[in-house]
């Protein structure tokens, strides 16, 4: 047996894992913050922009399976320290990019580097941390998003604002090659057994992807996080660019203002989100999904307000209320997804929903809302992301109905 893993070395694995989503969240969102630059650089429409962030979201969501796959027969830690070094580099590249292209070429290949990362780490916070902690301990991952999204329109504002977009590339992706060795010497901790049932029962490769879509939680899990995703993807990748043209505001005010209020009110959703899921979850199976779902049905209001608002503080304090709400959901609907999933399969599991969240999300997303942001204008197109953010609460609710069953097949009692 191996030695088991003090609390001091589960800690400090959790910090360096979140300080790698942090890295991995502001290479993601640096690219939007500097779009106005790219656009008006390279005479681009609001199409081809938009395609610059589907690019990263289609790699990365067809190479997750592959990650997927190796990350439940290989070593987990070495796939997700492979994956730093890949984006960090392609993010350095966007910053030599001479055109449309080769920039479109970069920005998929960050895709590829994050989808490994992206695939193996939440089941190495699960195997670090007990069941019942999972939901709090996941938000503390999940805060990432938050942070590590505003300082990259934060960064990529000021850096481009004064240096223009292709040092606000090169800057943000070197710290990645630095934090990729101590993460390449992470212990990994064990896998949980599995049950003899499970044994007899699990597929192997196809058969094991297969097996996920007859698991009822996982399949509307995953609808509900698509549906968020398509909506938050649009958002946050136009926002920066809505409030350039619509509030004369310029790109470093614009991020600088939405970087700080993403910043705050989605450390509060997230972290407030796992406490109130692991607090429900004690008291009903249902728990983590009622937190989400109303966090959706609330949210959506507000973010129609920050839309249609007339003027900048309106504006902000609606963005505000609605990423509180809309954050909730981060810590939750992950732990949803490793509930209810055979141990063996997490990263295979996660890999799946990433797949199909960014496949029918974010993929898509900021291509249709520029189609439509060519033909109608910009507010209009967004105005369509809140309706899709209730369609999420919706299926948080339905998932509901089966998560307590498949809660019980996937980790029986002992």
């Amino acid at each position: 047996m191996k030695e088991p893993i003090s609390l001091a070395y589960r800690r400090y694995a959790l910090g360096l894992l979140l300080a790698v989503n942090l890295l991995n969240y502001i290479d993601r969102q640096v690219l939007f913050a500097v779009f106005p630059l790219i656009k008006a650089d390279l005479s681009i429409t609001d199409t081809e922009l938009g395609l610059l962030g589907s690019a990263f979201m289609v790699s990365y969501m067809v190479i997750a399976p592959v990650f997927g796959w190796l990350g439940d027969h290989w070593n987990r830690v070495k796939l997700a320290s492979m994956g730093v070094v890949i984006w960090s580099f392609a993010t350095i590249l966007a910053g030599f990019a001479p055109g449309y292209r080769s920039l479109l070429a970069a920005r998929a290949t960050v895709g590829v580097g994050e989808a490994s990362f992206g695939t193996v780490s939440p089941g190495l916070i699960a195997d670090f941390f007990e069941k019942e902690k999972r939901g709090s301990v996941l938000s503390w991952f999940y805060v990432a998003i938050p942070v590590g999204s505003a300082l990259g329109y934060l960064l990529g504002g000021v850096l481009g604002q004064r240096f223009g977009w292709h040092s606000a590339f090169l800057m943000v992706g070197l710290p990645g090659l630095l934090i990729a060795l101590p993460l390449w010497f992470l212990r990994t901790p064990e896998r949980p057994a599995a049950s003899a049932e499970q044994e007899a029962g699990q597929g192997e490769g196809l058969a094991g992807y297969l097996q996920l879509f007859h698991n009822r939680s996982f399949v509307t899990n995953t609808l509900a996080m698509a549906a968020m995703t398509f909506a938050i993807g649009g958002l946050a990748q136009w926002i920066p660019s809505f409030l350039f043209r619509t509030h004369a505001l310029n790109v470093e005010k614009a991020n600088l203002m939405f970087g700080a209020v993403t910043v705050v009110a989605g450390i509060l959703g997230t972290l407030v989100g796992g406490v109130l899921g692991d607090r429900w979850q004690k008291k009903s199976s249902k728990g983590y999904l009622l937190v989400s779902g109303w966090g959706f049905f609330i949210g959506a209001p507000f973010a129609a307000w920050a839309i249609l608002a007339g003027d900048v503080p309106s504006c902000m304090a609606a963005i505000f209320m609605a990423e509180f709400f809309l954050f909730l959901n981060t810590g939750p609907l992950n732990t949803v997804i490793i509930n209810v999933t055979d141990p063996r399969m997490r990263a295979m599991a996660f890999a799946v929903n990433i797949f199909f969240i960014h496949a029918l999300g974010d993929a898509v997303s900021p291509s249709i809302l520029g189609w439509f942001s060519d033909m109608w204008g910009l507010r209009t197109a967004l105005l369509s992301t809140p309706l899709v953010m209730a369609l999420a609460g919706v299926f948080c609710f339905v998932c509901g109905c089966f998560v307590a069953h498949d809660m019980a097949q996937a980790e029986p009692a002992p």
